[in-house]
């Protein structure tokens, strides 16, 4: 009885399946199922212990916690110290239905994150925005123009025969890439989600992340995708948000209006709301930029008062929680920090740390400064501005599979991201935050968050 206990346990994570050609057994819908909710309760617990040990001992917000345990749970050192168990768990064959998860998550964190986007707020800090969301991009792009050609010196580093134009433009997107929905939870946790700050900000890095996309689509066209790609993203993203920057207020203002009426926000119209949301992130998706966009934008013109204030209380823990965990989670799996294993290496990768905070953090500082703002507002700014996370490590896998970089150049990037997104917070609190709460222009962190940064 006991063998056969042993037996039935160790045969839960075997493969169920019919055999497939060149294959001996593929993966039943049943083993899907089973890893799928164990995967998601090791995710869920990681990144609450991990994000636990940042606030606590680093001063990070729980968002850099859960990118951090995303990575740890990858081959980075899950993989190195158990790579049986690791592959036991997170089977390659499973990374479509995690990949799903976590475009769902992101994609409606980034819905809600619209929901509070202040365009009065917009409006007064419109110059400001646009200066800084033009610095964002030029700079970084200036300074990939350098360092690029001394890139492709080095073996391995990019795709063979890709030219110094296209390898420039992916370099460009990569260092001017703002980690959006990263920048939306660090302004959310640090109170400055209803300040002309957060919302500057939030619309900069939204502008910026989307040239970034647009770019990447025309690096793609000229990797063998066709002109059609590129074409489709930027005409087709550009006609999408103006509609529903011009259009959707007014088309969805029932909502709003059905709700207050009824004092709350009943499951049909919850139900509405969530296919809306969904038809705008398969729209953004499908034209090629990306699904967060889609969500991001339609949650802009979403009614606000008691629909918005509904909509939070009903979406955002199970979002938060549950869902956007897994969007780490995805990315970690796909990095490997190993790979930087020589000192010539580990030069390179810090001379494109050392270059990407000068052209992000340094030109968004000195945008701000020009458009009137203070120096205090000007330094948060940079330091908000300069976090890459988790976007930037979807933008190299994308680099990393098209075949346009190589594996040591995809960990230097790596590295670029996580050491920027660490400096987010810390940075911001230090030129920016520490006074704006002592002075009543913020209000006070809750006491756990508090007690990290101080």
């Amino acid at each position: 009885m006991e063998f056969d206990l042993l037996a039935t346990l160790a045969d839960v994570f075997a493969k169920h399946g019919p055999a497939a050609p060149a294959v001996a057994q593929t993966y039943s819908p049943g083993d899907f199922s089973i890893r799928f909710f164990l995967q998601l309760a090791i995710i869920l617990l990681a990144c609450r212990v991990v994000g636990w040990a940042g606030r606590k001992f680093l001063a990070q917000p729980q968002v850099v916690g859960e990118m951090i345990a995303g990575v740890l749970l990858g081959p980075s050192l899950f993989g190195m110290l158990a790579p049986e168990v690791q592959a036991a768990i997170f089977p390659k064959e499973m990374r479509n239905v995690l990949y799903t998860g976590a475009q769902l998550g992101v994609g409606l964190y980034m819905f809600l994150v619209g929901t509070t986007l202040r365009l009065d707020h917009f409006a007064t800090k419109a110059r400001s925005a646009i200066g800084v969301s033009v610095a964002g991009i030029t700079a970084p792009f200036f300074f990939a123009f350098l360092i690029t050609p001394l890139l492709l010196t080095v073996p391995g580093l990019f795709a063979e025969g890709i030219s110094t134009a296209n390898a420039t433009l992916f370099m460009g997107a990569c260092i001017a890439l703002t980690a959006f929905p990263m920048l939306a939870r660090i302004i959310n946790e640090r109170g400055l989600a209803n300040t002309s700050l957060g919302t500057l900000s939030l619309t900069a890095g939204a502008f910026d992340d989307a040239v970034s996309w647009c770019v990447l689509a025309l690096v793609l066209a000229a990797f063998g995708a066709g002109p059609g790609v590129a074409v489709l993203a930027i005409g087709g993203g550009v006609l999408y948000a103006a509609f529903i920057l011009l259009f959707g207020r007014r088309l969805l203002a029932p909502l709003g209006r059905i709700v207050e009426r009824e004092g709350h926000m009943s499951t049909t119209i919850l139900g509405v709301t969530m296919a809306l949301f969904c038809l705008s992130a398969f729209v953004m998706d499908a034209v090629g930029i990306h699904s967060i966009f889609g969500g991001f934008i339609l949650g802009a013109v979403m009614p606000r008062g008691l629909f918005a204030a509904e909509l939070k209380k009903k979406v955002e823990p199970l979002a938060v929680v549950l869902l956007l965990p897994m969007f780490f989670t995805y990315s970690g799996l796909n990095t490997r920090l190993d790979m930087i294993d020589t000192m010539a290496l580990l030069a390179i990768a810090g001379g494109i740390l050392v270059v990407s905070v000068l052209a992000k953090f340094g030109a968004c500082y000195l945008a701000a400064r020009l458009a009137g703002e203070d120096n205090r507002t000007a330094l948060g700014i940079g330091a908000l501005m300069n976090s890459r996370g988790l976007m930037e490590l979807i933008i190299i896998n994308i680099g990393l599979q098209k075949g346009i970089i190589g594996p040591a150049l995809f960990s230097m990037l790596v590295l670029m991201a996580v050491v920027t997104t660490m400096m987010a917070t810390p940075l911001f609190e230090a030129v920016y935050g520490r006074k704006a709460r002592e002075s009543g222009e913020l209000d006070a962190l809750p006491r756990n968050t508090a007690d990290s940064a101080a």
